[in-house]
């Protein structure tokens, strides 16, 4: 199991080898059918609360954020001195504006599957995710910082049942505490890769390549598809709009998944064909869970007991989101025409909201979206699965994978 803690001197983590029992889940079922065997499950809860640990020594509590650990934020070259009475008056500002707000949302939960998934391929393949628990946090906390920016763009109030970032600290400071996250996996690859320049380079190279694309799939989704939509509803041709909702989606959700697939075969020296068909799945992981993250968006998303995103936030934003390019060809032209109208001047009411959620729903809109995350992510393992090892790992990674992808979660 993952333990989050162990004797001084020895390795944080320590993954259960026991997932022999693990099937991959069948074609006839479908991923949602699928069940995660508790094994599986208590390995995924031990490892959060590992991951945990690695995320406080980067993002300490304020008691805990030592001079070396300021400096490491500060970005200081080992030769310019501060005195050890400015350290600590920095330290205090540094954790308000830096730690505090991402910290905010790290504790309010999460799955942490990305980072999961990333240990189980690195495993998979031979290599010790032991080694790499920082990077794995750090991963995390990139994440958690492309939240923080999100809902600022989003104008979101909710996250992970918390209030906003933004609205908890101030749009200045969420807005830097989360674009500064980011670079916690350059302080990170560092400390996991000290020796090692060339795959320091290329893991580098990686998680740049998928920021660069983040960020253009976030311009995509600001500038919105109101003309695209507009063209779709009128023809009644969704193709195109479609196509665009796709690209947005890769861009956003699915390359930083890949990315991380990509590093955990760089960290174990995976051959090409192998390392281009993890890729390929990790992106459609990333994908298909944006995907299915639009079909909750009509339900809103609880957990245990507790609302963690609002009911049809996306639609009261006037967003096109794939159930709704979905419908142009489902519902009939009138039904979808007033549709569009309300949510393109997003003032819908309680009543037609209700409404258009059910329509959706009865014309095929959002089975249609489930289906297609399950075709993507299907192809996806099918190519892979030939190449993959059959270790426990790599039978967990397909489980937890469509679990992930369509099981109600927290973002």
């Amino acid at each position: 199991m993952y333990v989050a803690h162990a004797p001084e001197g020895s390795p944080l983590y320590e993954p259960d080898r026991r997932h022999r029992a693990v099937p991959p889940p069948t074609n006839a079922a479908g991923p949602r059918a699928a069940r995660l065997p508790a094994a599986v499950r208590e390995d995924m809860r031990c490892f959060a609360a590992a991951l945990r640990v690695h995320i406080a020594q980067l993002y300490p509590d304020a008691a805990d954020l030592g001079p070396d650990t300021v400096r490491d934020l500060l970005g200081l070259p080992d030769d310019l001195y501060l005195s050890p009475a400015l350290l600590t008056q920095v330290a205090s500002r540094l954790h308000e504006t830096l730690v505090q707000p991402v910290r905010h949302l790290v504790d309010g939960g999460g799955q942490r599957w990305r980072p999961y998934l990333l240990a189980k391929v690195i495993d998979a393949l031979g290599g010790d995710s032991r080694r790499f628990g920082p990077l794995l946090a750090a991963g995390e906390l990139m994440h958690t910082g492309s939240l923080i920016v999100d809902d600022i763009e989003d104008g979101a109030g909710l996250r992970r049942g918390r209030q906003a970032a933004h609205l908890a600290f101030g749009v200045p400071t969420a807005l830097n505490a989360g674009t500064a996250a980011y670079l916690a996996f350059h302080r990170a690859l560092r400390t996991v890769l000290p020796d090692d320049p060339p795959l320091r380079t290329a893991v580098q190279d990686a998680y740049l390549q998928a920021l660069r694309s983040a960020h253009a799939g976030q311009g995509l989704d600001i500038a919105g598809l109101g003309t695209e939509m507009d063209i779709a509803v009128e023809t009644g041709d969704a193709s195109l709009l479609l196509e665009r909702v796709r690209l947005t989606h890769r861009l956003k959700s699915g390359v930083p998944v890949r990315a991380a697939f990509d590093v955990g075969a760089l960290l174990t020296g995976a051959p090409p064909g192998l390392r281009q068909a993890l890729c390929r799945f990790g992106e459609a992981i990333g994908t298909a869970y944006q995907i299915t993250d639009d079909v909750l968006d009509l339900r809103g998303v609880t957990l245990s007991g507790v609302t963690t995103k609002a009911v049809a936030e996306d639609f009261r934003n006037g967003k096109v989101t794939m159930p709704l390019a979905h419908a142009v060809s489902l519902l009939p032209p009138e039904r979808m025409r007033a549709m569009w109208q309300r949510v393109h001047q997003g003032r819908p009411t309680e009543e037609s909201l209700r409404e258009d959620v059910s329509a959706l729903r009865e014309c095929g809109a959002l089975e249609a979206c489930v289906k297609e995350s399950e075709q993507l992510l299907d192809a996806a393992w099918t190519t892979l699965q030939p190449d993959m090892p059959r270790t426990p790992a790599a039978l967990c990674i397909r489980a937890v994978a469509g679990y992930t992808v369509n099981r109600a979660r927290v973002a």
